[in-house]
């Protein structure tokens, strides 16, 4: 577990350490999910109100589409000179790859959250922060669900040449139930009378998700990655 572990935060290490020099990656996903909420915030406010139960929706889907130009560029580093290569021929656990590259991009989407978050409760005058330990569960298991499924696909798809078009097409079906419990579980928090009870339904489901669907990814990270 120990090996498991360090393997892990050395792919963690070294992704922030490149990110670091370019900040490429970060700039980008930020830059992308402040034009949606923007691009919304001109659509969905009328007269200087918000239009009511769309700031829920707003957020989720800056978080979905930003998530999918991150997911898309995950293993896009390691396809030069032969990197990826040189990482599955290391004598280590795939599974711990895997879980190193998912780590990484939870830090990046969390940082654009954070952003995401203040802009929609400020343009939408939405309450998010009303119940910010209940908030900070949906977005974290949200999160984390939406990451570890397009994170399988984006390392099944790093040598598809059309990979770009194929990661959407793939990841939102299956992630799906992850955004609609996400936005549910949000939009009865900001509610006028917010259903605490609803709110803890919905996070069980997404840690139910969660569970089933990282140890799918952990499973069958190797078999994908070999063939």
């Amino acid at each position: 577990m120990r090996e498991f572990l360090r393997v892990a935060w050395l792919v963690v290490r070294k992704d922030l350490r490149v990110e670091s020099r370019s900040r490429e990656l970060l700039f980008t996903t930020v830059f992308f999910a402040i034009s949606c909420v923007l691009v919304f915030s001109f659509g969905f406010v009328r007269a200087g109100r918000a239009v009511e139960g769309a700031a829920a929706g707003i957020l989720w889907i800056a978080i979905a589409f930003s998530g999918t130009l991150a997911l898309g560029r995950a293993f896009e580093r390691e396809r030069y000179h032969d990197a990826l290569r040189g990482l599955l021929l290391a004598p280590v656990a795939r599974p711990a790859i895997y879980v190193g590259k998912l780590a990484g991009l939870l830090l990046l989407l969390a940082v654009v959250e954070a952003i995401v978050t203040v802009m929609v409760a400020f343009l939408f005058e939405a309450p998010l922060f009303r119940h910010p330990v209940r908030l900070f569960a949906l977005l974290s298991l949200g999160t984390l669900g939406f990451a570890s499924v397009g994170t399988l696909f984006s390392a099944m798809l790093v040598r598809a040449r059309s990979r770009a078009v194929l990661l959407p097409v793939l990841l939102y079906p299956v992630t799906i139930p992850v955004l609609i419990m996400g936005v549910s579980g949000t939009a009865v928090l900001i509610d006028p009378e917010p259903n605490l009870a609803m709110a803890r339904l919905w996070i069980g489901l997404l840690f139910f998700f969660d569970a089933v669907f990282l140890t799918l990814a952990l499973w069958t990270f190797e078999p994908v990655m070999t063939e």
